[in-house]
């Protein structure tokens, strides 16, 4: 048999927007394990030379670094060429 349950007895979720314990999400975020990174070397310059400004690469050039000349050689000739 089926019977209907008025609104008022229906279960209601839970609301998700406060944390139970009464704190604040952020804080019981911070207190689990916290896992380490190291960046190699290599994956340091890389991310150095994928992030300077074009300033610092023209820069870098005329002291005669010869990644950021090919860099600018190849920026003009795509700019040249219309790509």
């Amino acid at each position: 048999m089926i019977t209907n349950v008025p609104a008022s007895n229906a279960a209601q979720p839970p609301d998700l927007s406060r944390p139970v314990n009464g704190k604040p999400a952020q804080e019981s975020l911070r207190q689990g394990p916290k896992d380490v990174v190291q960046i190699s070397s290599a994956g340091q310059s890389a991310l150095q030379e994928a992030t300077e400004t074009h300033e610092q690469t023209v820069k870098e050039a005329m002291s005669g670094d010869i990644q950021a000349q090919r860099l600018l050689a190849r920026e003009a000739a795509e700019k040249a060429s219309g790509l």
